[in-house]
């Protein structure tokens, strides 16, 4: 176990998954009834709950009803334990099989992207730590090896296929963690996501400074479609993600 004060005094870390703390050595001091795979799990449950901003080793150790030292037995610091969070839920995302014959590449790209969106979504701390992790425990691993793969079976030369994934995955990104952050923040506030948005247009459409843009709005909305935001979500990330593989097709064509 590392002393507080080595933790503090340590250099800059790397990873849970360099610094040869993968898997934590078992010693007879340490707490019975105790291992990493639950200390991970209570992790993920309470970022879940309580967010990422709230998270403390402290608050774990409550969960777990254990010393915080106790914890302390099987994670170095709480970077490692959040990097861990992270790969556990990365785990969650459904992977096609590399040996699938008959498989159509976008085909599997889309159900890769909707489970993407669909993880940053469920678990909204997840945006910020894959910024800050380097994100490459086993079940990252083995979700890049899969897009890898899948763009592999595109047709786009060597050169273009890690801007093909940049242009599918950032923007999948950037669409789940906003969609994320705004469900999180209207549960916080105990008003859903449609009634947040009527209200918002119904304040905005008041005021004559701003009515043109209003209008404007108002108009691409309704050519959207969708009563609720949930049906206009789908239908943007739909299109937008239809855009993305009818331009990797049109460059393979190119190509």
């Amino acid at each position: 176990m590392v002393s507080a004060a080595d933790r503090a005094k340590g250099p800059a870390r790397t990873s849970v998954w360099l610094d040869g703390k993968a898997t934590p050595k078992r010693r007879t001091e340490q707490p019975a009834g105790l291992d990493r795979d639950k200390i991970t799990a209570a992790t993920v449950r309470l970022l879940d709950s309580q967010g990422l901003a709230k998270f403390s080793m402290r608050r774990l150790a409550a969960e777990l009803n254990v010393t915080a030292m106790s914890v302390y037995w099987y994670v170095d610091t709480k970077d490692d334990l959040l990097e861990l969070a992270l790969d556990r839920v990365m785990g969650e995302l459904p992977l096609p099989p590399a040996d699938a014959p008959d498989a159509d590449w976008r085909d599997q790209l889309r159900r890769l992207a909707r489970g993407y969106r669909s993880l940053l979504v469920a678990h909204p701390w997840v945006s910020p730590l894959i910024g800050e992790y380097l994100n490459i425990g086993p079940r990252s691993m083995a979700f890049s090896r899969t897009v890898q793969r899948v763009m592999r079976n595109t047709g786009l030369p060597l050169h273009g296929q890690t801007g093909a994934l940049s242009a599918v995955f950032q923007f999948v990104y950037g669409f789940g963690t906003v969609e994320g952050r705004f469900g999180q923040r209207c549960a916080a506030a105990g008003i859903s996501q449609d009634d947040y948005v009527h209200q918002v247009m119904g304040a905005i459409g008041q005021q004559p400074d701003v009515q043109e843009a209003f209008e404007e709005s108002a108009e691409l909305m309704k050519a959207r479609g969708g009563s609720t935001v949930e049906e206009m979500r789908e239908r943007d990330f739909g299109f937008a993600l239809d855009l993305l593989v009818a331009g990797i097709e049109a460059m393979v064509a190119r190509a």
